[in-house]
């Protein structure tokens, strides 16, 4: 059996869901799996991240230079935590024989503090599986690594059984310091998970990682066990990551994280907002919603509290489509790289209401002017109107089956900053 094969088998076993931006090594492997294509790796990650909300595990199926366009969700699902498993399956091409780049993937691990697992021609069911787990156990996305060597290599067929746990998102109380603290000690944590991981096998010199030689096999690249730094030979199919990361340590234990009522205050909308009563109809109705990057995110903090999560700029709206099918976002984020997930979500036609809150401004930066973004909407149909139109906001602010835009009209009164409300 090759290992594309198993690998596909094992990840429609263990996961719900499946998407894919094809290129070289992992086209086929797409194309086994029947993932979904989707109209760039950022938009497919966050379709995943709006599954695992929704409490589906889901996978993403790349080559090594998507990983650069979905780097933004990615990172920043660390602090934010997810429910259910999401694996980002990376496909390597370290001699370049079909790709712009010989990027070692593995990298993103360091950087995100990610679960990284690299299969051999043993563990690809279990290697899936296990990414999954350690998905749900650390909330955070895991990296699946993948080469063409161990895509054409000859593998084990033994399926392992698929055990789904639950993984939790940053409690809503944390202020931000919080939540990055806390992310920090579930890292420390990964480090007994790679040391005891049952994917590793500790047979002698020398040691190879994924499908590269080697008596002893390391599959949970990152963080590496702390077995590997009595190693001499480490044997890696591109760069020598494993090798320059033996023997790092677990990062030092911070402070506990710190919550909003310990710091005594939270950040509010502007006192003067003019987006303060479309707020206020969806708080009426009880309606949460994904959030994006800028003052969209403030909905999150009292004393609305209406956004579930927030996966960064221009996220909303293909994480919303996934799950809870209303998007709150700014005019500057829809630009910036929400506008090709609604182009995805209209070209399949998914139920989703995406408010777009119009205020012709960066607010969150010093207000630098945006593009009006109603002239590059033209395939949404939007509905435009202002914050002072009741009617048509009562009558617009609902979900149906079908993709829907409505741009809410407001000006920033000048000289307003975003409150600061004391416990």
């Amino acid at each position: 059996m090759k290992g594309c094969e198993a690998l596909a088998d094992a990840i429609c076993r263990y996961t719900d869901r499946r998407y894919t931006v094809p290129g070289f090594p992992v086209t086929a492997l797409g194309d086994l799996t029947k993932a979904e294509m989707v109209i760039n790796e950022k938009t497919a990650l966050e379709y995943a991240l709006g599954d695992s909300l929704s409490g589906r595990r889901a996978a993403v199926i790349i080559k090594n230079v998507g990983v650069n366009a979905c780097a933004d969700p990615l990172l920043q699902a660390v602090t934010q935590g997810l429910v259910s498993g999401v694996l980002l399956v990376a496909g390597d091409d370290p001699d370049s024989i079909a790709s712009q780049t010989a990027q070692d993937s593995r990298y993103y691990g360091e950087l995100g503090e990610l679960p990284v697992i690299e299969p051999d021609a043993s563990s690809c069911y279990s290697g899936v599986e296990g990414a999954l787990q350690a998905s749900e156990m650390f909330s955070r996305i895991a990296l699946l690594r993948l080469t063409p060597r161990i895509l054409d290599a000859e593998v084990c067929n033994n399926p392992v059984p698929r055990k789904d746990r639950k993984g939790r998102l940053a409690e809503h109380t944390l202020t931000m310091n919080g939540r990055v603290t806390a992310a920090e000690e579930v890292y420390r944590r990964m480090f007994s998970w790679s040391d005891t991981s049952p994917l590793n096998r500790w047979e002698g010199e020398p040691a190879g990682t994924g499908a590269a030689a080697g008596r002893t096999r390391i599959i949970t690249v990152h963080p590496p066990p702390e077995q590997t730094a009595a190693l001499r030979t480490v044997q890696e199919c591109g760069r020598t990551f494993v090798r320059d990361h033996r023997g790092l340590l677990p990062p030092v234990p911070q402070k506990h994280p710190q919550y909003r009522e310990e710091r005594g205050y939270y950040h509010t909308f502007c006192s003067e907002c003019p987006f303060k009563y479309m707020l206020d109809i969806l708080k009426e109705r009880d309606l949460n919603v994904i959030c994006d990057a800028g003052c969209s995110f403030l909905a999150t903090s009292p004393p609305y509290d209406l956004g579930l999560a927030s996966y960064g700029m221009g996220a909303s709206i293909a994480v919303a489509a996934r799950s809870i099918q209303i998007a709150l976002i700014g005019d500057y984020a829809l630009l910036h790289s929400g506008i090709n997930a609604l182009i995805d979500v209209y070209e399949k036609k998914l139920p989703l209401l995406c408010i777009v809150m119009k205020n012709s401004c960066t607010a969150m930066t010093g207000k630098q002017p945006v593009y009006d973004p109603v002239r590059y909407l033209s395939f949404a149909e939007p509905v435009v109107c202002r914050v002072d139109e009741e009617a048509t906001l009562r009558e617009e602010i609902v979900v149906t089956d079908i993709p829907r835009t409505l741009i809410v009209e407001g000006v920033c009164p000048e000289g307003c900053s975003h409150e600061t409300v004391e416990y």
